[in-house]
């Protein structure tokens, strides 16, 4: 029988089969984001409450999972690179659904912990790293198309799962409402991984150059160290300042349902911030929008700790969301912008690693700055510094002859 996903001439996948994984990991990004990840921070006060353990000892648990999602991305872009996602994301589905299982019978703080390092592990295995590595090598020269989509699809799992699970809450209880949601995890992502991501994993495509042949080359290269302290200090300046607006705001005298509504505005202009990524990239160099995009995230951060009022502060907070919407794709094709796409899963997992450990961190760090500084609007402008240092060194984030051969 004919497989229509299949080009019968190449052997590879043809339109539809790339329109299938595309539209499965559009599904299974919105779930795994929205249940591993979104419902956690709408939840916590409810385990607080009921378990009387503190916010600050759960919250910990959770950053173990963001922890462990960072080492966990290492090893899983070596196994993506050789057999692809299929297996990897399925047991990465199967694991994700265990931990939200052991989390919501958790008796104890241990086992509660236990829960979030498994769950930190199938994070890895499932979030946006793999699927960024099964579009770049699936899609080929159209993974820019494919990534902005999956990009705008998985931006709506907050919009989804953060209602969905306030609302169980309030009906049930926390542990109900993780059952539930475990139960949701292992109908949609389980099935959708195994039988969405079929089909012959391509070869990976020849270097662009002769020094892009061995990944440890480029691994230990100059321009590869200066790009990850770049998107580390950029990633520390955006989730930092993201986590960190709703008590900004209230700072400034927004109430909360106000300060939430321009939270949610951020994520609207993040959605915009993708889809204009298109025809900025098509018009600009790989250096050239990367440092705009960094400038512009310096500016942004620092507007939000400078300016006053509600109307200018939640323009501000618009702006802001639209350039971490854009930072996102910059993080998602930094590899294969400069060194291609031949060892992308290698690469890409060791580029993550650090990066999440910082965005799992800036939280925390930017309340400690609120603390030190006297004020969110203070520590706002430590983030903005940040985001300057990262202009100065995304100058260096990048492959050259001399980067390649004076390794780290």
């Amino acid at each position: 029988m004919l497989d229509l996903d299949i080009d019968a001439r190449t052997g590879s996948l043809a339109r539809a089969g790339l329109r299938r994984v595309l539209v499965v990991l559009c599904l299974t990004e919105i779930t795994s984001w929205g249940i591993l990840f979104y419902a956690f921070p709408v939840l916590a006060v409810s385990i607080s409450g009921d378990t009387s353990w503190s916010l600050p000892t759960i919250t910990a648990a959770f950053s173990l999972g963001q922890l462990a999602a960072a080492l966990t991305g290492i090893p899983v872009g070596r196994i993506l690179d050789r057999i692809g996602p299929r297996t990897v994301m399925t047991l990465g589905s199967v694991l994700g659904v265990t931990s939200v299982l052991v989390i919501a019978v958790s008796p104890n703080l241990p086992v509660f912990f236990l829960g979030w390092l498994l769950a930190g592990v199938a994070m890895g295995a499932t979030l946006y790293p793999p699927a960024f590595a099964a579009l770049t090598r699936w899609w080929g020269e159209g993974r820019l198309k494919a990534l902005m989509i999956l990009t705008l699809a998985a931006g709506l799992a907050s919009t989804v799962f953060a209602p969905l699970t306030a609302a169980l809450d309030s009906r049930s209880d926390w542990r109900t409402t993780y059952l539930v949601l475990a139960l949701v995890l292992a109908m949609v992502t389980i099935p959708a991984h195994w039988l969405g991501l079929r089909g012959p994993w391509p070869h990976p495509p020849a270097p662009a150059h002769d020094s892009f042949a061995d990944h440890t080359v480029i691994a230990r290269s100059r321009g590869f160290g200066m790009l990850v302290i770049t998107l580390c200090l950029a990633a520390f300046a955006t989730s930092g300042g993201v986590f960190n607006l709703v008590p900004l705001l209230r700072e400034q005298g927004f109430s909360p349902s106000l300060a939430a509504l321009a939270l949610g505005l951020g994520g609207a202009g993040q959605v915009l911030g993708r889809i204009g990524y298109l025809p900025f990239a098509a018009r600009t160099s790989v250096l050239t929008r990367t440092l705009v995009i960094l400038a512009a995230t310096a500016a942004a951060t620092a507007l939000l700790g400078l300016v006053t009022g509600v109307v200018a502060l939640i323009v501000v907070s618009v702006g802001a969301g639209l350039v971490r919407g854009v930072f996102t794709l910059i993080q998602a094709t930094a590899i294969t912008d400069r060194w291609g796409a031949t060892h992308y899963g290698r690469l890409n997992g060791l580029l993550c690693a650090p990066v999440v450990i910082v965005m799992a961190l800036a939280p925390w760090a930017g309340t400690v700055l609120s603390a030190w500084t006297g004020s969110y609007a203070h520590a706002y402008l430590i983030l903005a510094a940040a985001a300057v240092l990262a202009v100065l060194t995304g100058t260096a984030a990048g492959p050259s002859r001399s980067n390649l051969e004076d390794s780290l």
